[in-house]
């Protein structure tokens, strides 16, 4: 198996794959997706369910794709064509690799959503964000989304232009400890608001009585938004590690950590502002465009705290668009041996003519739909609901029928490093991690069919 690619950009070191990781797993899947769906599930026994399958199926992935990406020095088609020739295993890597091309252009939409309600905030407007209807109004508006979208697809597209070193990895440096001081401030701030105890109590303390077969499945796909599994990105980002940096240094801990300060920034405020009504709670993807400025205009100190949380917002939505656009650029430069401002320029317009169907399709092209779903919608269900499960299995396979468990072994304890969960990782590799992915995409598509209720 080759194992070398020459001139290949690489991390400086540990710290920087770890933020870099880090920041691609930190974004809007855990800041505004973790917390809506916790409320949504059940709280304390969601977080419970999704803690237990982070440090199982999660980290199982993490060590499977990042190792898989060290071994190859390849992004996700090159690291599945490395162990040789097959239909399945190209298009095992092509998946991974056309999921982040997928992604980037409806999650910078997303991202222009949260310019517009950072400026907001900063320009003294916050009472105007939390009226009812200003959201569906701004969305119906094509241009003002259109401009949004492009201004946070132009910014990430500036860090990728810079390069590895010079753009990923020192952006992720400057943004993730800024994040983490801002998620820990917003949250203090939070669960000490008159009456926030009952939404900390509802976040943390599992109540059996929530439980539903949908807490599980749910949880299990927050997972592949929160830990970037099923990307590419973490094959690429492999790709860029130096042997001697422990790939069991991972990022599923951290991860868990941030997402539970969301909830923590989110759901006692909800509990505070609403006293815990039920339709609150159940908000769904609303509670941060719609809910959250509510609760803030409730607030004493509500513009400096809209302000503080949609900075963290941004920085969160950056580093994950910047991880998502590099893993695309990174396949695009090894597959079709393009320069990386050429790649990355490819990637530029892909971003804004797909980005832009899901920017108009609540405005001027609302009127069209896929499967009856919006672009936005129908491009989030068919990546996170159809493709990452398949990706995730096609990625077990590789691993256990044509790698070999005990290659990527070698691979993760290369220069005398650690393999503490060794155990775990081949239990879950060969058993349980398939499983799950298969019933994610079994519930998943049921659900779109209308068959079952999520």
């Amino acid at each position: 198996m080759k194992t070398q690619h020459s001139g290949r950009s690489s991390f400086s070191g540990k710290l920087g794959f770890v933020l870099s990781a880090a920041g691609a797993s930190v974004g809007l899947g855990n800041i505004w997706r973790f917390p809506y769906l916790a409320a949504k599930y059940g709280g304390g026994i969601f977080l419970l369910i999704y803690i237990l399958l982070a440090v199982t199926f999660g980290y199982t992935m993490i060590m499977a794709e990042t190792a898989l990406g060290r071994m190859t020095r390849k992004s996700p088609v090159g690291a599945f064509a490395a162990s040789g020739k097959g239909r399945w295993r190209a298009f095992g890597g092509w998946i991974n690799a056309v999921i982040p091309i997928l992604i980037v252009p409806y999650y910078s939409v997303i991202g222009g959503w949260v310019i517009k309600y950072l400026v907001g905030y900063i320009t003294g407007h916050g009472s105007e964000l939390a009226q009812d209807g200003y959201f569906s109004s701004f969305i119906a508006n094509g241009a003002s989304v259109e401009i949004v979208f492009l201004l946070f697809t132009l910014l990430t597209l500036g860090i990728i232009f810079a390069g590895v070193r010079n753009g990923v990895e020192r952006v992720s440096r400057m943004m993730m400890p800024v994040l983490v001081v801002l998620s820990v401030i917003i949250a203090a701030y939070s669960v000490t608001r008159p009456g926030a105890l009952e939404g900390v109590k509802y976040f943390l303390v599992p109540n059996p009585a929530n439980f539903s077969w949908m807490t599980v499945v749910t949880a299990m796909g927050q997972m592949f938004y929160s830990l970037s599994i099923a990307m590419g990105i973490l094959v690429t980002f492999g790709s860029y590690m130096k042997k001697d940096v422990s790939i069991e240094g991972s990022t599923e801990i951290f991860d868990t950590l941030i997402a539970m300060m969301a909830g923590l920034m989110i759901i006692p405020a909800v509990f505070s502002f609403s006293g815990g009504d039920p339709d609150t709670l159940q908000a769904g993807p609303a509670l941060m465009f719609i809910t959250i400025p509510k609760v803030f205009e409730s607030m004493e100190l509500g513009s400096l705290v809209g302000v503080l949380f949609f900075v963290l917002v941004l920085f969160a939505a950056v580093t994950s668009s910047i991880a998502l656009t590099e893993s695309a650029v990174s396949t695009f430069e090894d597959e079709l041996g393009w320069s990386r401002k050429k790649a990355a320029a490819v990637i530029g317009i892909i971003m804004v003519l797909l980005g832009s169907l899901s920017a108009l399709g609540y405005g001027p092209l609302s009127g069209v739909t896929v499967i009856g779903m919006q672009f936005l919608d129908f491009f989030d269900f068919l990546t996170n609901s159809v493709m990452m499960p398949i990706a995730a299995i096609a990625t077990c396979l590789l691993v256990t029928s044509v790698i070999g468990v005990e290659k990527i072994e070698e691979e993760v304890t290369q220069n005398g490093q650690p393999f503490r969960r060794k155990k775990v990782f081949n239990f879950m590799i060969r058993t349980l991690c398939p499983v799950f992915a298969a019933i994610i995409l079994v519930s998943s598509v049921a659900n779109a069919l209308g068959w079952i209720s999520m």
